[in-house]
């Protein structure tokens, strides 16, 4: 059964002055969340950006795709701690997305773990959306 998620955002004013307020729609989840220019291309401030969106839905979706496939090999995780640092240039765009991942896998080898974390990141759907910016991996055992 395929899902959908929806979250809207309220703009007023320009770019560069202007600010907004990011909505989760459909968990409420989390709380509404602020975001400015100056959020995205400079200090976060207290505030969002897309960019750091966009990080949080990399690095859970890369995380369930590799315990996914993980368990899948009969060596379920433990642990694993995923980060995902999502490059931003002001008038290029996004420019590159950098996940980590540190796990626990009882009964598997560094890698059998790269090789899991690398199928992982080519595979999980988030990666799949965002194919047209390069993604890079890092992976370890812990």
């Amino acid at each position: 059964m395929a899902t959908t998620r929806s979250a809207h955002t309220v703009w007023e004013g320009n770019l560069l002055e202007g600010s907004g307020v990011v909505d989760f729609d459909s968990s409420g989840a989390i709380a509404a969340q602020p975001v400015t220019w100056a959020s995205r291309s400079q200090d976060a401030n207290g505030k969002t950006s897309p960019e750091e969106l966009i990080a949080a839905a990399h690095s859970s979706c890369f995380s369930m795709a590799l315990s996914h496939a993980l368990s899948g090999a009969g060596t379920p995780p433990t642990k694993l701690v995923t980060s995902a640092d999502v490059s931003f240039q002001p008038g290029e765009g996004i420019t590159g997305i950098h996940l980590t991942v540190e796990g626990t896998v009882p009964g598997l080898d560094e890698e059998g773990f790269a090789a899991a974390a690398a199928d992982a990141k080519a595979n999980c759907p988030v990666s799949q959306a965002l194919k047209a910016v390069p993604i890079t991996l890092d992976a370890k055992l812990a």
